[in-house]
């Protein structure tokens, strides 16, 4: 009744599905609630649902894929882009890198050419410097190879015509060895330029210093050329004048003159103004040696130095007679056995005794000239015998018409007497020049 009862209030109860495997003598059952086929089913549909409703859309909408292949070809041509510049950067890098070690090999050339050619002129300055300092005798104290000292403190000397090679290379390699030698990164995106003071500004630098103190030393050479070339001919210029002021013949074709002049205007460079200035140089000692060489021909200096004049030249009442007469020389107070010595190079002509003179000698001195030197107590030369400026040519005495000891001189020009107070005069003039 109860079964029966139950049955009819709740109705007849579902037996659950069974799913039984038969294999041989093996039997296997699976019994499937039915909440669980729900959800079996449940999540077949949605994975179905939603597979359909994917395939659409990627079907529908198919903008997506090309919205990503061009978002992908925007990040490929930007990261080429990238790249492109900075293989643009490290050539411009390397470019400059090239174009300055070229400029250091220029710059670096034309300083060895520089030295060079102030080795070479120091070569044709020694034998010329030396020339003018024994010709002139007037030289400037200041080393001109003594240059202006450049950036770094260090210093460039030597003779002249010689720079310091060796600083100027030495300085110039331990100021590119602070070069920035950092590495590159080639992934690196930065666009700054290059350090404002880069090795290749301080290579400028350096280059101007050594260039300035290479143009210092060739001023100095130029000026010390002039300086020698202006002695020379001031030099030659008073000789002339006190040979011109005493009447003596002079060669008058030497000497710079800067009337009558005139040309076309021909720019000139270095090498040119430096042969130009040399050339100079060496004609003004070709004039100054030779004048040098016209004055000591002439006998300008004094046959008895230190003692004094007792007859000058002139008209003179005779110490004889003591009526008036011509004195055709000079007396010079000596004592008996002084040396003698002749005033100018020359051959002597005559050697013996001369009547009124005694014992005399006569120098022939060239271009006219003779001197006399009468009253010697003794004669050390003989005729035909070629003599220097200041050689003993006897002693001094009394011989001859003479009142005492003392040296007669005479000068003569042409077999004429002429006042030797003239030639004395002008070898006082000259005498620091010769």
């Amino acid at each position: 009744m109860n079964a029966t009862g139950q049955s009819a209030v709740f109705g007849r109860r579902k037996e659950p599905h069974t799913i039984i495997i038969a294999r041989g003598d093996q039997i296997r059952h699976f019994t499937i609630r039915p909440w669980l086929a729900a959800f079996i089913g449940s999540a077949l549909a949605a994975i179905a649902i939603g597979y359909l409703l994917a395939t659409s859309y990627l079907v529908l909408r198919d903008d997506l894929i090309g919205a990503t292949t061009a978002r992908q070809a925007r990040m490929q041509q930007a990261y080429e882009d990238r790249i492109s510049a900075l293989r643009a950067q490290v050539d411009r890098i390397t470019s400059r890198q090239l174009l300055d070690q070229q400029l250091m090999e220029t710059k670096v050339s034309e300083l060895l050419e520089r030295q060079t050619q102030l080795s070479q002129r120091h070569g044709r300055l020694g034998p010329l410097l030396e020339r003018a300092e024994g010709e002139v005798g007037t030289v400037p104290a200041e080393d001109p190879a003594t240059a202006a000292k450049p950036d770094k403190g260090a210093e460039v000397t030597g003779s002249i015509g010689q720079p310091a090679q060796n600083y100027a290379i030495a300085s110039l390699g331990a100021d590119l060895g602070t070069a920035d030698t950092r590495p590159f990164s080639l992934w690196s995106t930065r666009t700054d330029p290059l350090p404002s003071d880069s090795a290749a500004d301080r290579a400028d630098r350096l280059f101007v210093s050594i260039n300035q103190s290479l143009k210092s030393i060739e001023n100095e050479q130029l000026s010390r050329i002039n300086t020698l070339a202006d002695n020379a001919y001031k030099s030659a210029d008073a000789i002339q004048q006190a040979l011109r002021t005493a009447g003596l013949p002079v060669d008058s074709d030497f000497g710079k003159s800067e009337s009558d002049v005139g040309g076309p205007l021909i720019p000139l460079d270095s090498s040119m103004i430096f042969d130009s200035k040399v050339k100079e140089l060496d004609e003004a000692l070709d004039a100054l040696d030779h004048l040098k060489k016209e004055a000591r021909r002439l006998p300008l200096e004094n046959p008895a130095p230190g003692h004094s004049v007792t007859s000058p030249f002139g008209v003179r009442t005779d110490p004889i007679l003591g009526t008036a007469a011509l004195h055709s020389g000079m007396d010079f107070r000596a004592p008996i056995g002084m040396a003698a010595k002749v005033t100018a190079p020359g051959i002597v002509t005559k050697a013996g005794w001369n009547g009124g003179y005694g014992r005399m000698v006569e120098i022939d001195h060239g271009n006219g000239f003779a001197t006399r030197y009468g009253h010697l107590s003794e004669i050390d030369v003989t005729v035909g015998e070629k003599v220097d400026a200041g050689a003993v040519i006897g002693k001094t005495g009394s011989s001859g018409r003479s009142t005492g000891p003392h040296l007669h001189y005479e000068v003569r020009h042409n077999g004429e007497a002429i006042d030797p107070l003239r030639f004395l005069t002008v070898g006082r003039k000259v005498a620091q020049y010769l």
